[in-house]
């Protein structure tokens, strides 16, 4: 507890940065997989290999990422940019299945409805489709999300990595204080971060909460 108290800044511009790197790549990843969702709902030969790419990046090592990203951006090594990058791209990776997935379980019959009605593209995507959508992509949301926390303590490594510095401050003095520290923090902003995502789906969704008449009885 000495130890927390004698470095309470250090923790807390650990934790800030830790949530920078963290959250900017979901919005950024969101805004990108959105887009390419409703291209590959529109042209339905392009979801398979959509999908299929963000397999694979999904599966690239974050470690050798972080490490290579530099030389292609052309960025420093020790440039939060890289974290950002990476972590966009799994994001992505993550919520371009959900995306699809999401605008496909929209029912036709809604859909010639809306447009029966004289709803345009833009108009049906935002009223019609996107709400309807939300319960599948925000699942994946929450499962990049709580996943970017994580792995930007990977970060450390190279040395731009939020509480990821504590583990390695702690490792590297044998000292056990940080890591429980850096270990707690994370877990709770793991939690945090999955209680505001789905606070903000039930916002954006109040017709899940209403209880039918039959249901109830």
């Amino acid at each position: 507890m000495t130890w927390v108290g004698d470095n309470l800044g250090l923790i807390w511009d650990q934790l800030s940065e830790h949530i920078y790197l963290a959250i900017l790549p979901v919005v950024f990843g969101l805004l990108i997989a959105l887009p390419l969702g409703y291209v590959a709902t529109r042209f339905s030969w392009l979801a398979n290999p959509l999908i299929a790419l963000g397999g694979v990046l999904y599966s690239l090592p974050s470690i050798a990422l972080f490490i290579v990203l530099p030389v292609v951006l052309g960025t420093q090594v020790l440039d939060p940019v890289n974290i950002v990058v990476a972590l966009t791209i799994y994001t992505v990776a993550l919520l371009i299945r959900n995306v699809i997935d999401g605008l496909r379980s929209v029912p036709p019959d809604v859909r010639q409805a809306a447009i029966a009605v004289g709803f345009g593209p833009a108009r049906r995507l935002l009223t019609i489709d996107l709400p309807i959508a939300v319960p599948v992509i925000f699942a994946g949301l929450r499962v990049a999300t709580v996943a970017n926390i994580s792995m930007v303590s990977v970060g450390a490594v190279i040395g731009i990595g939020g509480l990821g510095e504590l583990f390695t401050q702690g490792f590297q003095k044998d000292f056990l204080t940080p890591v429980v520290v850096g270990v707690v923090l994370s877990l709770l902003l793991a939690l945090l971060a999955d209680l505001l995502i789905v606070g903000l789906q039930r916002v954006l969704t109040p017709w899940a909460r209403v209880v039918s008449p039959v249901k109830a009885a």
